[in-house]
């Protein structure tokens, strides 16, 4: 699959009085395939707005290369075919939900107010379009920032934070938005501290900290590594010493068995073996290693390797 963002070895610095010349991105080589929903993650300060203003051409970096839908970062044609949604969009609060619209879509020299109604019906605004961006909620506001985003009729969105802070029907409704996105074949590069909403609709992730990539790949390899735990009841010693499970922790007491494995090992063939031996298996629960695990595991050992290496935070 073609790919809508590419880096190779991006690098932005700074000079620092007390530090001299700090790289704020550090070598970056990231790789997001057309028509996904990708995750930026990283805690404050790791480089992740640096990265996306270089994406957009807003700043240009100091070396290495950056391609976006398959053009040189800054590419002036690229800018009319991606759109960008920041953490805090500035609106002027005078205008409905409608001249807003209207007034960007006039920026790429369209007038059609039939899509700007088509628009606000997308996002659930078509009742409150002739509010005040100052009468809508934070929801409504990100709903219309969504809508604005798709005037261009863009192929790849860049989404900063595109649900923090909102009410959980809020939540759900930005979330169904962007899915829809992908249904159409578009790409998203989220930016993101809301793991738990990551994890739910990302295909794929990037975490990044002190401007460094640490971890990048699916969701579904990263995750791997999650456990089980198997407890039953009427166990012999003897069927306690049968379990050979690489990387299990057993625990035996009064009858009363643990297991504590490895999702990948094998469960059923435990279970049968349990059954046979006339226990009674009374819970099997499942501990998938989650988003939030990896991204603290992560950082934390990013941080050891630096603290060891006598780094400093960028």
């Amino acid at each position: 699959m073609a790919a809508a963002i590419e880096t190779q070895k991006l690098t932005k610095s700074y000079k620092s009085k007390q530090l001299g010349i700090v790289n704020v991105v550090d070598n970056l080589d990231l790789y997001v395939e057309e028509g996904e929903i990708f995750g930026f993650l990283g805690p404050n300060g790791a480089g992740k707005t640096t990265t996306i203003k270089m994406l957009l051409g807003i700043i240009y970096p100091t070396s290495g290369e950056g391609y976006v839908l398959g053009k040189e970062i800054g590419d002036m044609d690229v800018h009319k075919i991606i759109s960008y949604l920041p953490e805090r969009p500035y609106y002027y609060e005078h205008m409905t939900g409608t001249e807003l619209l209207r007034f960007y879509d006039s920026l790429f020299g369209n007038n059609d107010p039939a899509k700007v109604q088509r628009l606000l019906e997308r996002v659930n605004l078509a009742a409150d379009a002739t509010k005040t961006i100052s009468q809508y909620s934070k929801g409504m506001q990100q709903r219309v920032g969504l809508a604005q985003s798709l005037l261009n009729d863009p192929k790849l969105l860049f989404l900063d934070e595109p649900t923090g802070g909102l009410d959980p029907i809020a939540h759900t409704e930005i979330r169904d938005l962007i899915l829809n996105f992908r249904e159409e074949g578009r790409t998203v590069f989220i930016s993101s501290h809301e793991l738990s909403e990551v994890e739910r609709i990302c295909d794929r992730v990037a975490i990044i900290h002190r401007g460094v990539i640490r971890r990048q790949g699916k969701l579904t390899e990263l995750l791997k590594g999650g456990r089980v735990e198997v407890e039953a009841e009427g166990i012999t010693k003897e069927f306690e010493d049968s379990i050979k499970i690489e990387g299990a922790i057993i625990s035996l007491k009064d009858g009363r068995l643990i297991v504590d494995m490895p999702e990948e090992a094998d469960v059923n063939s435990l279970l049968d073996g349990i059954r046979s031996s006339k226990g009674s298996v009374t819970s099997v629960i499942p501990r998938r290693k989650r988003l939030e695990d990896l991204f603290v595991e992560t950082v934390r050992d990013s941080s050891r390797v630096s603290m060891a290496e006598g780094g400093v935070e960028a």
